[in-house]
């Protein structure tokens, strides 16, 4: 695969979690496939994967499962 950003081929997917929202109205999306480019340090998120990131935020009363998450604040 070769990345957007430099051009070069070599490029990596690794999985994240990210959170969206805060407090009541929290969602985390774990497995979020991040492409990461060895040659110039980039990391981004594809075009597809925003759209599934978005798709996940408008369904996620159907497709999100409640789980107890533990929160720690920094400080």
């Amino acid at each position: 695969m070769m990345c957007d950003i430099c051009g070069n081929e070599g490029v990596r997917i690794r999985r994240i979690s990210r959170s969206y929202g805060k407090g009541e109205d929290l969602l985390v999306i774990e497995n979020i496939p991040v492409v990461t480019c060895p040659h110039c340090g980039e990391s981004y998120l594809s075009a597809t994967t925003l759209h599934e990131i978005d798709r996940i935020k408008r369904n996620r009363q159907s497709l999100a499962v409640e789980r107890p998450v533990e929160v720690a604040s920094f400080g």
